[in-house]
């Protein structure tokens, strides 16, 4: 269930760029079934349940309400489609697309339709797909972008394909389209940036983007790193194994207090004012996220504390480690000592020159802040 997830967390990333530039159309009559009672509490009851994450109950209750609907509710289909490939049903998903496909008029919901039965298509193909296969999806993909040339996200995800196909030329071309579309404040535009510049980079696991407001005021973008090891750190105020690691996450932070390293710690916490004198009084003095509705941890695919990962100069997803005693400082050293090597300079290059030259990572965010 968890690599279902984050592919759609970064489908719902990208994808709400395309509908932004939809067209106004005229306001079609209400259907009869909209005002049915019956119609009503299934949808109520089918989003309760995916707020449980309770994805088969959620998947029922759409269809109950569609089937009230005729068949004709686009908004129990895309319920359905998201529980399905949230369960990993991938040819039930790609079955409920092609239904999307048949219901919707507008070129950019067609579109959506479309991305979203290339996504379907691409995890039935499973880990290794077959070239036929990708060839399959990438062409589902690019008639999405036919349908409607501004659709950000099937230009994102064509991009990862065409990496995989090992066209990275094409790949490239694809994360630029992208870009051309795709809003500044959407916290993947950083990631298209970064695969723009080095397509190879797609082939790699990444962790999902994400931007957040730190306990300082200050913005946090997993993609914003430019170059430096970032380890992510999921707990809370009222977990044992937590409290008994947070002693090694303080030596941590000193360690490595002169490295190119950024640690976020994550916090369970539902109590703010406990949350931050928890802080306080121990002195945490690296960034701090206070995630009261899981929604970031969901993201991860997380469901127990504490939790680590670490993620490397280039944004790859290096490790993931479960509970206390995890090797959190061992793996941290080695990514440190890649990252510290990747901004030393050939000995031929004087430190004047490198001080001039801006790498990849103060490039990507020099153009986000434009």
């Amino acid at each position: 269930m968890g690599s279902s997830t984050r592919l759609l967390c970064t489908l719902s990333l990208v994808a709400t760029s395309v509908l932004a530039f939809g067209q106004a159309s005229s306001p079609a009559p209400t259907p009869a079934w909209r005002s049915d009672p019956k119609f009503a509490d299934s949808i109520k009851e089918a989003k309760q349940f995916e707020k449980q994450k309770r994805a088969g109950f959620a998947e029922d209750a759409y269809k109950k309400a569609n089937k009230i609907a005729g068949g004709q509710c686009t908004e129990c289909l895309e319920g359905i489609y998201d529980m399905q490939m949230w369960q990993g049903e991938d040819k039930d998903a790609i079955a409920t697309a092609n239904a999307l496909l048949a219901l919707d008029t507008d070129a950019a919901a067609k579109s959506v339709d479309q991305t979203e039965l290339a996504q379907a298509l691409l995890a039935k193909a499973g880990k290794k797909p077959k070239p036929e296969q990708l060839d399959a999806v990438h062409a589902t993909f690019q008639q999405a972008i036919t349908t409607y040339p501004k659709n950000a996200s099937a230009y994102f995800f064509d991009g990862k394909v065409l990496a995989q196909m090992g066209r990275m030329d094409e790949a490239s071309a694809d994360f630029r389209e992208c870009l051309k579309y795709c809003s500044p404040k959407n916290p993947s535009r950083l990631r298209a940036e970064h695969f723009a510049e080095n397509p190879e980079l797609a082939l790699h696991k990444m962790a999902p983007t994400f931007e957040v407001t730190a306990l300082d005021g200050k913005k946090f973008n997993l993609d914003a790193m430019g170059g430096r090891v970032v380890l992510i750190d999921f707990w809370a105020t009222w977990c044992g194994p937590c409290n008994e690691e947070l002693p090694h996450m303080k030596k941590i932070a000193k360690e490595f207090a002169n490295d190119p390293l950024v640690i976020i710690s994550v916090s369970w916490d539902s109590d703010d004012a406990k949350w931050k004198a928890f802080i306080q009084k121990n002195e945490m003095t690296w960034v701090q996220y206070r995630d009261a509705d899981h929604k970031l941890s969901d993201e991860f695919g997380i469901n127990a504390i504490p939790h680590y990962f670490t993620i490397d100069s280039d944004g790859v997803l290096t490790a993931e480690m479960l509970g206390e005693g995890s090797d959190v400082e061992g793996k941290l050293k080695k990514l440190i000592a890649k990252a510290r090597a990747a901004q030393t300079p050939p000995a031929n290059i004087s430190s004047t020159s490198q001080a001039t030259t801006p790498t990849a990572g103060q490039v990507a965010l020099a153009q986000a802040s434009r």
